[in-house]
């Protein structure tokens, strides 16, 4: 088994797009998650009349700098809201921003698309999580007819994790793990890895924080007990795909980004290392 891929998330850096492709290229980055855009997020990445142009050539300027493209995140699902009313002019939109993340991830060629419930989108309550699970529901029939994988990101703690992945119901769908949002909600992560193991996607999210402040620590010097979380996912999910750096990286820091991508290499290895040991036969006497 190879090691894990290394990645970026482009909403988190001070480009987008194709340059962050060429950022990537710079920081000998393997591969690169996209936001799909939106009000507020960027350009639409098929923006009209040019799927196969902006979209195409993205995937081409991946392919000649040697950066896989991971994932597309409908990262404006957080400001419209998943949970939107059946029938509602929002719910429409909601549609409609799945619909295209399906379209882009095609035609980009990647593994993985995937929506965030926070804001807007958190699943607080049992109506919520009803909702959710509809709208999962209907995109994973969809993702699966295009090849695709779709994964939801939450902090749900783990019995409604799993009760989301039974309500939505297909081979398609996948709970997105983070290393460090759900620190935030009161939840062990490395206690949720252990028990929805079987339906996480392969490519997780590293990051790290510090209860109380605004500010990003590098990975593994935060609260969020990145080594354990890695730890955990070694013994229970040993076919990861891709490690993809999270952290707040906007503000153009290079010493910083370079620091937390050693960091993101070495839980890479230390992952590769763990299952190998595990993968090992017990010595007979």
């Amino acid at each position: 088994m190879s090691l894990p891929l290394t990645g970026l998330v482009d909403w988190r850096l001070p480009v987008r797009g194709e340059a962050a492709v060429d950022l990537a290229f710079q920081y000998r980055v393997d591969g690169l998650q996209f936001d799909l855009g939106g009000p507020g997020r960027g350009p639409w990445l098929d923006r009209p009349g040019t799927v196969g142009g902006t979209v195409g050539r993205l995937r081409r300027t991946a392919a000649a700098a040697g950066v896989t493209p991971l994932g597309v995140a409908a990262n404006v699902l957080n400001d419209l809201g998943l949970t939107a009313e059946p029938g509602t002019l929002a719910a429409a939109r909601v549609r409609s921003v799945l619909r295209r993340l399906l379209d882009v991830g095609r035609e980009l060629g990647v593994p993985l698309v995937f929506v965030p419930s926070f804001r807007r989108s958190a699943i607080d309550g049992e109506p919520a999580l009803r909702r959710t699970a509809e709208v999962l529901r209907w995109a994973a029939e969809r993702a699966r007819a295009r090849g695709l994988l779709l994964a939801n990101e939450n902090v749900l703690p783990p019995h409604l994790a799993l009760r989301l992945v039974e309500e939505v119901g297909s081979p398609a769908f996948r709970l997105l793990l983070d290393s460090y949002n759900p620190v935030g909600a009161g939840i062990d992560v490395p206690g949720l890895v252990e028990a929805t193991a079987p339906f996480l996607a392969d490519q997780i999210h590293l990051k790290d924080g510090r209860a109380g402040t605004a500010a990003t620590p590098l990975l593994g010097d935060g609260d969020g007990r990145v080594d354990a979380t890695v730890d955990a996912v070694a013994r229970r999910l040993p076919g990861v795909r891709a490690v993809v750096l999270e952290n707040d990286h906007r503000d153009g820091d290079g010493a910083r980004l370079r620091a937390d991508l050693a960091r993101a290499r070495a839980f890479a290895h230390r992952l590769d290392r763990r299952r190998m040991e595990a993968a090992q036969p017990c010595p007979s006497y």
